[in-house]
């Protein structure tokens, strides 16, 4: 790679509020990308303004191939290059010289970039020399006591008119240990009272160095002159003046955008202060009643799964993620975010990577896509409905309302990763109780809901719905394709789903959107973004869904648009426009405007999943439950290594199968072309009961 590389970029500026034509230079050794408002500027040294390179974050727009930022130093900054080749000439360089500057010098040197292992080994290191340390200071601490207590009865000795000299600390065993603790605690009250240090114990900072008490020179604390910053390198043929390295990216008239309402900047810690009463005791009791307070595994899941419902012995109601401590950000697991953000690569497949368990929501993607139902009146009202017309309205206004539930809290987590074979059933209301279906505790009136894991590699779910009462079933299925976007991460979500209507023999095909996890450095949220169809073959009805990602140049989060169509018309009859995670607002060909959705007064219903104890160990809450008890604990280690032990035993299981040859067989679905199919859906049942 050239030490200079240089072309036109467009930047986006606040003043004025659109794109701008800039000069740009990229300086490869020094790590600097340099912006003019023309060449010719560049070549008279009049910069406006540069972005440093070291620990930036490249992002692109998975919508859009010609845009993309460079965040660092708090601050967000967007271009836009001619066409996307551009853009990846510009990407490919960029990324080489944040690898190079970000890099320790021996590592750029080398070319390679530490891996996991390698992070796993300094880890243990600074352990192993943390523990030293912890055991100096103990040993230290020792002497300091023992020669506290020699001086006390130094002390005594002398003002009774003995004359003592002690050269060795190994006379202190020769007095009694009583007496010896006497002496100490009547030392500690004197220091209590005085709030000052005797006069007989150094003042000053004393460290330990493998295994030597030394007290630090003046000299010892003292910081070296900083190097030379190194300048910006021209290119041959064009004199420029150099600049050094700036300690921060900056721009003349602060006219670069940048995406401040992205960071989190949490308040300082509040200093330690001391009583001057003197040290306190801490409780003997103190650390036991810690203790108490973490409830044991059982306990916990059981206290965090029962809601006092009317079947509270059978079932739980409780949302795992109902309790506290969802909606922190991730600052604190900032340096795990960036080292494994130097693993991966722009526009990187992440499904086979492991991401770090910090950032898990609590629950199984397979409970997750429950949420599709928690509005079951909406549900079922699409089969009450006279007309086909009506029918896909009702479709659309239940596809609108089914997103929202799913995302609880404002800091966006990613659930588990469902094991192969994994499943999940729960079931809304429960007033009469039937034999068969898909969830045969559920009754007559219910949406029970069934899901299973039915692929790892690639990752597919598939999930099955019904009312028997209402003759509606739903089957879908879910390819997630996660891929690494810079400061975001894009999850396609490829496959589609299938209401039908039995009674009027009508099948609603739809698809789903694409899901984002943006600001991942700080506090992370979600987005949805794409378009989706909705088509009935029978009625000819369809309807098209899009949402919208939020621009970088403005705009609102979360916005979505809707248009239903007529059969064989290309005018609709319905728009819809609103926020799916708040009110929604139709406007009918009519001309009259109404409330479509309001998901802020909509009451959720709690979906019903059976107790631990009644459920099979592969359904999700029994089969994650020591991950997800010590994610309430907030205990990340436990929950890691109880997140490896499944990984483990799945990896063991694909082995057992490949040596002896054996094709993995689902549970409750099975693969119809490109589609996987619940085995007996209630369509399948009513045909059988009608021979």
């Amino acid at each position: 790679m050239a030490s200079i590389m240089e072309g036109p970029l467009s930047k986006w500026t606040n003043v004025m509020k659109g794109w701008q034509y800039r000069w740009f230079v990229l300086d490869y050794n020094a790590g600097l990308l340099s912006y003019y408002t023309s060449k010719d500027k560049m070549m008279r040294g009049s910069r406006r303004g540069c972005v440093r390179l070291r620990g930036a974050v490249i992002g692109i727009d998975d919508e859009d191939d010609s845009t993309f930022t460079i965040t660092v130093d708090q601050k967000t900054f967007h271009f836009q290059a001619r066409d996307a080749d551009e853009r990846e000439k510009w990407i490919q360089a960029l990324e080489g010289t944040i690898l190079r500057h970000t890099l320790t010098p021996r590592e750029a040197e080398t070319g390679l970039v530490p891996s996991v292992q390698d992070f796993d080994k300094k880890l243990a290191e600074a352990d192993a020399y943390l523990q030293i340390l912890i055991d100096q200071l103990k040993n230290m601490v020792e002497s300091i006591k023992h020669c506290i207590v020699l001086l006390q009865i130094a002390k005594v000795k002398t003002q009774n008119g003995f004359k003592l000299h002690f050269t060795s600390l190994e006379l202190i065993p020769s007095y009694p240990p009583s007496l010896v603790r006497l002496l100490l605690l009547h030392y500690m009250s004197q220091v209590c009272k005085s709030d000052q240090r005797p006069s007989t114990l150094p003042v000053g900072p004393v460290v330990t160095v493998m295994g030597t008490l030394q007290t630090p020179t003046p000299n010892s604390t003292g910081s070296g002159p900083s190097g030379p910053s190194s300048g910006v390198a021209s290119p041959a043929h064009i004199s420029i003046p150099s600049h050094s390295v700036p300690d921060f990216s900056y721009s003349s008239s602060e006219d670069e955008f940048y995406d401040a309402d992205e960071f989190y900047h949490s308040s300082a810690s509040p200093k330690h202060c001391i009583d001057p009463s003197g040290p306190q005791v801490a409780s003997p009791h103190a650390n036991e009643d810690a203790v108490l307070k973490r409830p044991d595994t059982t306990e916990s899941i059981n206290s965090s799964m029962s809601n006092g419902t009317t079947e509270a012995e059978t079932f739980d109601c409780q949302d795992d993620r109902d309790d506290d401590g969802e909606g922190e950000s991730v600052e604190e697991h900032k340096s795990v975010i960036m080292h494994l953000l130097s693993q991966v690569r722009l526009g990187m497949d992440l499904t086979k990577v492991v991401l770090p368990t910090f950032i898990l929501e609590r629950r199984s993607l397979l409970e997750m896509y429950a949420d599709f139902f928690a509005h079951p009146d909406l549900f079922v009202s699409i089969a009450e409905q006279p007309e086909p017309k009506d029918r896909m309205v009702q479709v659309v206004k239940w596809y609108l309302s089914a997103f929202h539930a799913g995302r609880k809290g404002s800091v966006a987590k990613k659930p588990y990763n469902p094991i192969l074979g994994e499943v999940f059933y729960c079931h809304w209301d429960l007033p009469e109780t039937v034999s068969e279906g898909p969830v045969p505790w559920s009754s007559l009136n219910s949406v029970c809901f069934v899901a299973e894991q039915v692929s790892h590699h690639p990752p597919i779910s598939a999930f099955y719905a019904e009312c028997l009462n209402k003759k509606i079933q739903f089957n879908a299925h879910i390819w997630t394709k996660s891929k690494f976007l810079g400061m975001s991460i894009g999850v396609h979500n490829i496959g589609q789903g299938c209401v039908s209507c039995l009674e009027h023999d009508e099948h609603y095909i739809l698809t789903f959107p694409n899901g984002y996890g943006r600001s991942i450095l700080t506090v992370p949220w979600v987005e949805l973004g794409g378009e989706c169809n909705i088509s009935c073959s029978k009625s000819g009805y369809s309807a098209n869904i899009v949402f919208h990602t939020k621009p970088f140049y403005g705009g609102k989060k979360h916005r979505v648009t809707a248009e239903i169509f007529p059969p064989n018309d290309k005018k609709s009859f319905c728009s819809i426009e609103g926020e799916w995670n708040g009110v929604m607002y139709a406007k009918w060909a009519s001309g009259e405007n109404t409330t479509f959705i309001d998901t802020k007064r909509m009451g959720i219903i709690k979906k019903k999943v059976r107790k631990l104890e009644d459920q099979l160990e592969y359904e999700s809450r029994r089969l994650w439950r020591d991950v997800t008890v010590n994610l309430k604990l907030r205990d990340i280690d436990q929950a890691t290594e109880a997140k490896h032990r499944l990984e483990e035993k799945q990896r063991a299981e694909a082995r057992e199968r490949k040596e002896n040859e054996q094709q993995w067989e689902t549970r409750l679905f099975h693969e119809d072309g490109e589609c996987w199919v619940y085995d007996e859906p209630l369509l399948k049942r009513i045909a059988s009961q009608r021979q």
